[in-house]
């Protein structure tokens, strides 16, 4: 399984979440994996239900067998004083810098740059190792910008391509690129059973295989349960109000007559029903062009209850089920 997995969606369907479940999983029994956010809406810290994450990679839950999950905010600023420093040496005038507004500058008008510094600091976590040769995570898993704009962001070598012929930045950028090209790295996107989103990823995963990304899966997210299947919904489209009415009435729910209990439940009913099948065709078709991808497919339950820190190990444990750790 690739080390790096890059989680994209459009937004609304539950990306964030994803990656967090999908980190979780990962780390069961004694693994250890770091989950990364690029986006700086500390997402990931409300999810967990924790404070703030700051520019430092923190323990932030433990996995079913004793797993460990880590999580890192990027601060394309900071990461770019750390890129000074390692290669310019230039510490406490890096510093200055910024107290300038010359760091915020650069990331600002050149966004390439700010994108390698993203991509490059969870591809360093992906090959940092400790003294015994170790990888020091098993999994980086980043919470990456929605769909409309990860292959662009993920492609940074040609986003630098103008900037920096040579040098420093050209030789990270290029270092970045191996990484996120290579099998170490699946790119995965999340949708919901509904024509933008999954029109969306279509046109994404489009892109990613142009720009030769390696695409991973796609994970329909928030599936709501299956109350009817086909048949049914074609008897409910096709049995008379009447019958309907005294079903209703067989089961205790008020007298057949015309005007009675049963008789007022009839049209509400039929109208859910309807709706319901409108969603479930939907639902069908959307499927439908999902799987002409020739991508591996999963699914996660709409949780009814809301998200919270119980239904992010529930998800994980869903991904687990589904062979994805």
């Amino acid at each position: 399984m690739s080390r790096l997995q890059v989680v994209s969606g459009k937004g609304g369907t539950g990306k964030t979440t994803v990656a967090a479940a999908l980190a979780l999983a990962l780390a069961t029994e004694g693994k250890r994996t770091l989950l990364v956010e690029v986006e700086g809406r500390q997402g990931i810290a409300q999810l967990f239900e924790a404070e703030a994450l700051p520019y430092e990679e923190r323990k932030i839950a433990v996995a079913p067998g004793g797993g460990e999950v880590y999580a890192l905010a990027i601060d394309a600023e900071l990461a770019l004083l750390d890129y000074l420093q390692m290669f310019y040496k230039l510490g406490s005038a890096g510093r200055a810098l910024k107290k300038l507004g010359a760091i915020d500058f650069a990331t600002t008008v050149a966004p390439g740059i700010r994108d390698v510094l993203l991509t490059g600091k969870a591809c360093e976590a992906v090959r940092r190792k400790d003294k015994s040769g170790r990888f020091t995570y098993d999994y980086v898993i980043m919470d990456a910008p929605p769909t409309g704009r990860i292959t662009r962001f993920l492609n940074v070598n040609d986003e630098v391509a103008g900037l920096a012929k040579i040098g420093p930045i050209h030789n990270q950028a290029q270092a970045v690129m191996r990484v996120l090209k290579s099998p170490q790295t699946a790119v995965h996107l999340v949708t919901l059973l509904e024509e933008m989103p999954v029109q969306e990823t279509v046109d994404g995963i489009a892109e990613l295989r142009s720009a030769r990304l390696p695409v991973g899966r796609v994970i329909v997210n928030m599936v709501r349960p299956q109350v009817l299947d086909a048949t049914e919904l074609e008897l409910v489209r096709s049995v008379p109000r009447t019958a309907v009415a005294k079903s209703l009435s067989a089961a205790g729910l008020g007298g057949a007559r015309r005007g009675g209990h049963a008789e007022k439940l009839v049209d509400p009913l039929l109208r859910q029903a309807e709706e319901y099948a409108e969603r479930y065709e939907l639902e069908h078709e959307q499927r439908a062009v999902l799987g002409e991808l020739g991508l591996p497919l999963n699914e996660l339950p709409l949780l009814t209850e809301g998200m919270d820190l119980a239904g992010l190990y529930e998800l994980a444990g869903e991904l687990r089920n589904q062979g994805l750790a």
